[in-house]
């Protein structure tokens, strides 16, 4: 499904998710032209950031020890069309976008980017119908079916969270380059997609997805994905299942035995009838092309003090990722530090859920209704330092987002990460294992 139709469960989201709500929600649309039948909005998003780290990670053959300074940014642009020739009939919906994106500097502190990335390239182009109170069975607009280019997403994005990955010139003598945008996965819309969801906000309900990717790094995918959720007022249980139907041969560097990979999973999240209480979990069972099983699996405990100035949220999660589990097309689909585990470690460092045990903590409380202060807190363990390198180590990130207003908003970060090993014993931190403190700033605005 590309949005999660319940949220109500979910914990106050973390700004991070920000960044990839912005690109696919039109919360702020200007509209162009509006009858009774059809509506014409124009979205426009924008992300700017300046990054600092005090190390380089040996990830690309252009990542270099010391410090590295960087920017990068997108502008997101594009119409939405809907048109509802009457209430029985359901609507139609279309939308087009372009994305314009780039790195400057000396690109990222992994060198997966070189600060000469450029490009303008079409994002989404989809169509799509929805059912209205046609199928009054399954509630309003119960049936949906769409196909094209587009963001999609399954669950909290554990599986799914977009094609997000955006390596540039830095990696393989720029053919994995999509045009800059590392860190904010600038371009996230799969190339060819069909989706049918089934079901309303309550109860049962279904997706079956066919998605292509185009994504070089990926191995190019064509997947088939199936969902079925059951949705209550105290919790949502669903399960998935994804089949990788092919990939690319040409491209099958990071991932070569992605090629009819087979995932089961389980999940669920909620508050079991507390209304403070958070839970949530995901257990996936993985069948490799070359007979290979991994799994992956997280558990995760919350609490709000809505009783306290600024409503304290406190949450742990532990996650365990096999040594051969591929994460797939994983990322931030709920808040900051779902997936992506580690501003450092998990951006540049490792490890990119794989191969890896991590103890999470987070805090945060909101002193005002626009601003949100929080700390993540890490522990990585690796399970096999055979099967790749000792990505042990600590991190702590402390972040503020600030909503100036209802369209612009700030978030800076601090983190400060300290492996146990270095490149040279057996890590990826290039130089020494010293701690690195690591900076940067994101400034968004959606119209």
């Amino acid at each position: 499904m590309t949005n999660s139709r319940d949220n109500s469960l979910l914990p106050k989201l973390a700004f991070g998710s920000v960044i990839t709500l912005s690109m696919c929600a039109s919360a702020s649309a200007l509209e162009l032209h509006s009858t009774d039948q059809t509506t014409i909005n124009l979205n426009v998003t924008g992300v700017a950031g300046a990054f600092h780290s005090q190390k380089g990670y040996a990830q690309s053959e252009t990542a270099e020890p010391g410090g590295r300074d960087w920017q990068e940014g997108f502008l997101k642009y594009g119409l939405d069309v809907t048109h509802t020739p009457s209430p029985s009939a359901g609507s139609l919906y279309a939308n087009v976008a372009w994305t314009s994106s780039g790195t400057w500097g000396q690109g990222d502190a992994a060198g997966f980017t070189t600060g000469d990335e450029r490009r303008t390239h079409i994002e989404n182009l989809s169509v799509g119908w929805k059912s209205g109170n046609l199928v009054p069975a399954l509630g309003q607009d119960g049936i949906d079916i769409s196909v094209g280019r587009q963001y999609i997403q399954t669950g909290d994005g554990f599986l799914i969270s977009g094609d997000s990955l955006n390596f540039g010139e830095g990696v393989l003598g720029g053919e994995l380059n999509r045009g800059g945008g590392y860190y904010l996965a600038a371009r996230q819309s799969f190339k060819n997609t069909a989706v049918v969801s089934v079901g309303g906000d309550q109860g049962w309900r279904g997706d079956l997805m066919w998605l292509e990717s185009d994504n070089r790094a990926q191995a190019k995918p064509e997947m088939a994905v199936g969902t079925l959720e059951h949705v209550s007022d105290e919790a949502t249980l669903g399960a998935t299942y994804l089949n990788v139907l092919s990939t690319d041969s040409d491209y099958a560097f990071l991932y070569p035995d992605r090629d009819d990979t087979q995932v089961y999973t389980l999940y669920g999240h909620g508050n079991a009838g507390v209304e403070k209480l958070f839970l949530s979990g995901q257990y996936a069972w993985q069948e490799k092309g070359n007979n290979a099983d991994e799994n992956a699996w997280y558990v995760e405990a919350g609490w709000t003090f809505d009783q306290v100035p600024g409503s304290p949220y406190a949450s742990y999660r532990f996650s365990r990722f096999s040594d051969g589990y591929d994460p797939l097309f994983y990322g931030n689909g709920r808040a900051l530090g779902t997936w992506f585990q580690g501003e450092v470690a998990a951006n540049y460092a490792g490890p990119f859920a794989s191969n890896a045990r991590i103890h999470q903590v987070s805090l945060s409380f909101d002193p005002t209704e626009r601003l949100n202060l929080g700390m993540l807190m890490y522990r990585f363990d690796t399970l096999d330092t055979e099967q790749g390198p000792n990505l042990d180590g600590n991190e702590i990130d402390l972040y503020a987002t600030w909503a100036i207003n209802d369209h612009w908003w700030v978030m800076p970060l601090v983190g400060r990460y300290a492996p146990d090993k270095s490149a040279s014993n057996g890590g990826t931190q290039l130089g020494d294992s010293g701690t690195n403190y690591y900076t940067q700033l994101l400034v968004g605005f959606n119209f």
